[in-house]
């Protein structure tokens, strides 16, 4: 049996007995997938390097020592805690929670300081593109330079 008599209709065609053409410089507007965009954005890539600038140093003046602090605010207490209640199950369930939290600020800072280092690479990355990309195509004779 064969693909026709499947019901699948002659291959690469609409099987509706219509001539078949084809375009090889572009894809009709009707088979085209909508541009993966934000309701209401701009289809052109933007990029603010200030604001880049500005969410890094948040990060370097705020976030990162206001964390550092908060995670370090229950080591006293803790210690205290896990030393009062040694020998007991309680102490040694503080002192894998403590274990714990240790290790989460730990990565949250590690974290922040990926963000950071992220978004103040950013900006340079797609400029230095941008600024090469530009460049080499300039860099291709043609005659339409003329022009």
């Amino acid at each position: 049996m064969g693909l026709e008599q499947a019901g699948a209709g002659p291959v690469g065609g609409h099987g509706d007995g219509a001539p078949m053409s084809m375009r090889l410089n572009g894809i009709p507007e009707e088979d085209r997938a909508p541009h993966p965009q934000a309701p209401g954005s701009r289809p052109d890539l933007a990029s603010a390097p200030a604001r880049k600038r500005a969410a890094a140093n948040t990060i370097s003046t705020e976030l990162q020592p206001d964390t550092r602090k908060a995670g370090n605010r229950p080591d006293e207490s803790m210690t205290a805690a896990i030393s009062d209640f040694s020998g007991w199950a309680t102490g040694k369930g503080l002192k894998t929670v403590h274990t714990t939290w240790e290790s989460q600020v730990k990565t949250l800072l590690a974290r922040l300081d990926s963000e950071k280092g992220a978004l103040g690479s950013a900006a340079s990355i797609l400029r230095t593109t941008d600024v090469e990309r530009g460049t080499r195509i300039k860099s291709i004779p043609s005659s339409l330079n003329s022009y």
